[in-house]
């Protein structure tokens, strides 16, 4: 299990552990954090499921992939750096502390 702090936009925490191979998204949903919609399910067709990556783990993620970053220009204020879809990021014993915050909303 990989334990992912989740960080809504008013600075509540939510740690839980995620099993590897599923979705940082699908951790957020199955665990009831709001601040996630995710209203395509995870197929990559929206942004609702859009967080900021705490800045020490940006480079320990693997590289948006060109459909991600297309669905990142449709984000509530994307960073370019930090913002990521966390239906695209596949959980791994490597994720072990992520901490990831949610924007002040999903568009």
């Amino acid at each position: 299990m990989a334990r992912i702090t989740y960080i809504e936009h008013d600075g509540t925490k939510h740690e839980v552990d995620v099993k590897p191979g599923m979705t940082v998204m699908e951790g957020a949903r199955d665990n009831g954090i709001p601040g996630i919609d995710a209203d395509c399910g995870g197929a990559c067709a929206c942004s609702t499921c859009h967080v900021y990556v705490d800045p020490a783990w940006v480079d320990r993620l693997p590289p948006r992939d060109p459909m991600e970053q297309d669905m990142l220009d449709f984000a509530y204020e994307p960073d370019p750096e930090r913002s990521r879809l966390t239906c695209q990021l596949k959980v791994t014993d490597a994720l072990d502390g992520l901490v990831v915050q949610m924007p002040e909303r999903q568009i």
